[in-house]
C-alpha cells in the first residue's frame, strides 16, 4: 500500500512547466482534432490548415487556424527570448569572472615587481629543441656523476663452493 504523502508530492511536480519549451512536444486540441509536435511543427501545421481553409473559402476556419498558430508562435518567441536572456546573463558572468582573474594576475605581477625581482613565467620563454652539453663530447647527452667518475669494472667470475673451501683452508 502506497502512502498518500508520496502520491501528493508527485502530483505537485506534474504542474511545473518544462524547462525547454522550444524542443518540448505538445498536444494541441484544435478544431480539426489533435495536432502533436514541437511548437514550430504545430505552427507550421496550423498555417497549412489555414491555407487549406482559405482555398476552400472558409474565412472562419482560416481565422481560427491562424489564431491557434499565433498562440504557439507567441509561446515559442517567449521561450526563445528567455533563452537569449539566460545566455546573455551567462556571458556577462563569464566576462566578469575573466576580468576578475585578469585583475588578480595584474596585482600579482605588480607585487612581484615591487618585491625587487620580476619572476618570469618559465613557460613564456621560448624553449630550445636540444640542450647542448658543456663538454667536448657532442653526443647531446646530459653528463651525470656516474658517467665521468670511473668506467664500470667487469665482475670476477664466481667461484664454486669447492674452490672457496680449499682457499679458506689454505688461508688458515
Amino acid at each position: 500500500m502506497r502512502s498518500s504523502k508520496s502520491r501528493s508530492r508527485s502530483k505537485s511536480n506534474r504542474n511545473r512547466p518544462s524547462g525547454n519549451i522550444v524542443n518540448r512536444v505538445f498536444d494541441s486540441s484544435g478544431p480539426e482534432g489533435k495536432v502533436r509536435g514541437t511548437p514550430q511543427q504545430i505552427i507550421d501545421k496550423y498555417n497549412q490548415l489555414a491555407r487549406d481553409a482559405q482555398l476552400a473559402n472558409d474565412r472562419v476556419a482560416t481565422e481560427n487556424f491562424q489564431q491557434h498558430a499565433e498562440h504557439y508562435l507567441r509561446m515559442l518567441s517567449e521561450a526563445q527570448r528567455e533563452q537569449d536572456a539566460r545566455r546573455e546573463e551567462q556571458e556577462r558572468q563569464n566576462r566578469d569572472r575573466q576580468a576578475e582573474r585578469d585583475r588578480e594576475r595584474a596585482q600579482r605581477q605588480e607585487r612581484e615587481m615591487n618585491g625587487g625581482q620580476l619572476v618570469e613565467d618559465p613557460g613564456a620563454r621560448p624553449q630550445p629543441d636540444v640542450i647542448e652539453a658543456g663538454g667536448s663530447d657532442d653526443s647531446g647527452l646530459v653528463e651525470t656523476p656516474e658517467s665521468g667518475a670511473e668506467k664500470p669494472r667487469s665482475r670476477k667470475p664466481r667461484k664454486d663452493k669447492a674452490e672457496a673451501d680449499t682457499e679458506a683452508k689454505a688461508a688458515e
